[in-house]
């Protein structure tokens, strides 16, 4: 089905996807597996979900882009389905709740504050604090969702810290914090030890690249991009001379790996 063959009605649409949910979720004629279903068993798949529709725009494809964000369109509905069956709250609770907070958080732009020039970033989290304030929260480091991938986690608490001026003044803390934390796992003499020190060091990692602007999600995610790149072109280049990979000897397959950088374009062989 391409664009022009939907419906041009959004909210006819969105009604059609809510009534297909409440009648997947009926518990006389509905899906088993959907009516045995409860917010901890779909987060998974929310996860999952929200994850497949960044893996398509990183592809670049609009067509797998457009069916992802059905597919995550479709985990708020269920989700806003379970708690409507519980008498919790409604799909129209979520959508007029992130209504109202976007409103409060562009105060400028849907109300009557001035735009005092502050940056983005600035305001946005200005208008979190408050929200946070508002909500009980005690500490600088409440609301970061345990949930997280680790490292993202670990680079919001850093920048949470950050704020309230915990934070190395220049990179060469965070550099000095990593060597730190290399020597004291190489000394960890138990498996707790060094599960703790190999924590520590990725931390303090996390913090070093931070510290230098770069995303560390984005900076991993492009390494493990290229690695996989560069072996499936060692195994290539092994393959055409036909060699077994997996047989070599660690000088072959490093010769192999340089080979694989050369071959690659300038802007590619870092």
């Amino acid at each position: 089905m391409n664009a022009a063959n939907t419906s041009a009605d959004p909210a006819a649409a969105l009604h059609r996807l809510l009534a297909i949910m409440a009648r997947l979720r009926d518990p006389e004629t509905g899906c088993e597996w959907d009516c045995a279903q409860t917010f901890a068993t779909i987060a998974p798949y929310t996860i999952e979900e929200a994850y497949e529709v960044a893996d398509a725009i990183a592809r670049d494809d609009t067509s797998a882009l457009r069916e992802e964000l059905g597919d995550l369109l479709l985990q708020v509905v269920f989700h806003a389905r379970i708690a409507q069956e519980a008498g919790q709250f409604a799909f129209a609770d979520v959508a007029h709740a992130i209504s109202a907070k976007m409103e409060a958080r562009h105060p400028h732009i849907f109300g009557d504050a001035a735009d005092t020039g502050q940056s983005r970033e600035v305001r946005w989290e200005a208008a979190k604090a408050a929200e946070r304030a508002e909500k009980g929260a005690t500490s600088a480091l409440d609301g970061v969702a345990l949930a997280l991938p680790a490292m993202m986690r670990a680079e919001k608490l850093q920048k949470r810290a950050a704020r309230v001026g915990f934070d190395w003044p220049e990179p060469s803390g965070s550099a000095a914090k990593v060597v730190e934390e290399m020597d004291e796992l190489a000394r960890a003499a138990t498996p707790q030890e060094r599960l703790d020190e190999a924590g520590d060091l990725l931390f303090a990692a996390v913090n070093l690249v931070r510290a230098y602007g770069v995303p560390p999600e984005d900076a991993l995610r492009a390494a493990n991009t290229k690695f996989e790149r560069r072996f499936k072109g060692m195994e290539a280049l092994a393959k055409a001379a036909d060699q077994d990979f997996a047989a070599l000897d660690l000088d072959a397959q490093e010769a192999l790996w340089q080979a694989v950088k050369r071959n690659e374009a300038p802007d590619r062989q870092g």
